[in-house]
């Protein structure tokens, strides 16, 4: 049986994969089951995507989900909770071919018609974004009006999101929210999380 899909999403990347305190921030973001962990290294090789989803789920606990990005063989291999695809990755259908019936299954997306074929297609949800401009895409921030008139799609809003962004981020239509530098470099991490699992409430 699938778990249900979390309301908020802590994304790694590579400069999160080195933080020297990268258990106890992961330990301290892990407050509730509808936090989930995303693993994800772009471009690095599958032992390093290995070594992080092994170290989030020591940090963290069996009560968190663990989502491999982009790595069947390796999701397969640490049994994680999920797959999440990025927007071109492996076709949906395809990679529901290889995971158990219980793990969930995400792609990320860019605007609101490639979230209704992802849907479509079978994907359990979608990362929707950037919402906000960010450092990694300050060119192209598509707003809160994007997360509007999907009703039936479990829409977890990403790109700029904030603590204190995450309700307008509900009000707007969105399941969840994703995070990376917000939650990780946050003061306090639980705070934080807490603060965005509360908007959701």
């Amino acid at each position: 049986m699938k778990p249900p899909v979390p309301r908020v999403h802590v994304i790694t990347d590579g400069q999160v994969a080195v933080l020297p305190n990268l258990e106890s921030v992961a330990a301290a973001l892990a407050i509730s089951p509808a936090v989930a962990f995303h693993a994800r290294l772009p471009k690095a090789d599958g032992a390093r995507v290995w070594e992080l989803a092994t170290r989030l789920r020591k940090a963290t606990g069996p009560r968190s989900l663990i989502i491999v990005n982009d790595r069947l063989d390796v999701a397969r291999i640490v049994s994680a909770n999920g797959v999440h695809l990025p927007e071109n990755g492996l076709p949906i259908e395809a990679a529901r071919q290889l995971l158990a019936p219980g793990q969930l299954l995400g792609r990320s997306v860019h605007d609101p018609e490639e979230a209704r074929r992802a849907a479509a297609a079978g994907a359990d949800y979608v990362l929707l974004g950037p919402v906000w401009e960010t450092a990694s895409h300050p060119e192209r921030p598509i707003g809160l009006g994007a997360l509007r008139g999907l009703e039936g799609i479990t829409v977890i809003a990403i790109g700029g999101v904030t603590p204190e962004r995450a309700k307008a981020c509900r009000d707007a239509g969105a399941w969840g929210v994703a995070a990376i530098s917000a939650l990780w470099r946050a003061p306090d991490p639980a705070a934080a999380v807490s603060t965005m699992l509360l908007s959701f409430v």
